[in-house]
């Protein structure tokens, strides 16, 4: 079994910033794809007829969970994480799926509904980790005195 060792940001030997164009895409194509996520939801929600809802749907459900692992494993490399993330999220659509339909509840718009707030649930219990830790801190300090 080999072990995976988690990266830690340094400031030796890092790549400067470079001047001019295409210098930092990485939140324009984050903004590009929340948008397009976004639009795929409320189009398939809305019922439209438009021709994108199929596509910004798919997009949607694979970006939302992926989105909200790759936010958990923010330690690996990324590659590592963009793929883990990517699987992560198919399995947690396929399960999602599953338990619909072994429950007899399953609708498209509710399949929808599911992933957005499983994705938004895992985003927020990530998200508020550090929380939990200052408080843990806290309670301790709290402790000795």
């Amino acid at each position: 079994m080999q072990t995976i060792r988690l990266k830690t940001p340094s400031s030796e030997g890092e790549e400067r910033a470079r001047p001019g164009p295409g210098r930092d895409l990485t939140p324009l194509l984050a903004g590009a794809a929340t948008a397009v996520a976004g639009i795929g939801a409320l189009l398939a929600l809305s019922d439209s007829g438009s021709p994108l809802r199929g596509p910004f749907a798919l997009f949607f459900l694979l970006a939302a969970p992926a989105a909200a692992i790759g936010v958990a494993l923010r330690g690996l490399d990324p590659f590592a994480r963009a793929l883990t993330a990517v699987a992560g999220a198919v399995t947690l659509d396929m399960l999602i799926a599953q338990g619909m339909l072994a429950t007899h509840r399953w609708s498209w718009r509710g399949g929808i509904v599911a992933v957005a707030a499983v994705s938004l649930l895992l985003l927020l219990l990530v998200r508020m980790r550090p929380v939990e830790r200052i408080l843990e801190q806290v309670r301790k300090i709290r402790s000795r005195q």
